[in-house]
């Protein structure tokens, strides 16, 4: 009962822009009709900074943390949360026509967009989303752009792996099969580390064999 409750959940497009988001620019938009398609024409209209977000079902158990800044250097009190949330924010920083950043947030830490576009996509399917990251993961290496590539394919790659999405461990196993980064091996081999899917716990026991 509860899988099945779970697999509904995976199903439903998560679409509120988190609660505590400020000091942004904010615009919503529908990626019901797919979301490559909505995406797509915001990056390439963006010529200033500016973030697109939405957020996906969180693997169960993962907490990601929040950045907190106390005033003056003193301890301020604020929320603890006792569970983690269910969802996370993915966020891809946009600028002259390309993505740049992709960062994972938790829902519970307040965002402050520094007064810059946030362009908010509703109605994202979580397999969307995993293909859309797949793209920016196994984007192709070369000489004048590894500084560039390399550390937005991590980001990519770790927003996979707290995705709760069954195909991203797949994609991940191959990857560190296949890549010819060892940068990037290593970064799916961590994600798959932490990650309790049989099919995780199966490579990296074969992984260690050989």
């Amino acid at each position: 009962m509860i899988a099945a409750v779970w697999a509904v959940a995976l199903a439903l497009p998560l679409a509120a822009p988190p609660k505590l988001l400020v000091n942004a620019q904010l615009q919503t938009a529908s990626a019901s009709g797919g979301l490559e398609r909505a995406f797509q024409p915001l990056v390439a209209a963006q010529v200033q900074p500016g973030w697109i977000g939405y957020t996906v079902p969180l693997v169960r158990g993962y907490n990601l943390g929040c950045e907190y800044v106390s005033p003056g250097g003193r301890t301020a009190p604020g929320v603890v949360h006792l569970e983690p949330p269910d969802h996370a924010v993915i966020l891809f920083r946009v600028e002259a026509g390309a993505v740049t950043r992709i960062r994972v947030l938790s829902p519970d830490c307040e965002i402050d967009a520094g007064g810059a576009p946030v362009h908010w996509l509703e109605d994202v399917r979580p397999a969307d989303s995993t293909a859309l990251l797949e793209n920016f993961a196994d984007m192709a290496s070369s000489t004048q752009m590894k500084d560039r590539r390399e550390p937005l394919r991590e980001n990519a790659i770790y927003a996979i792996s707290v995705t709760a999405d069954p195909a991203g461990v797949e994609f991940l196993i191959a990857t560190a099969r296949k890549d010819q980064n060892q940068n990037i091996r290593r970064a799916c081999i961590s994600a798959l580390a932490r990650s309790k899917d049989p099919r995780a716990v199966t490579f990296l026991e074969d992984l260690l064999k050989h």
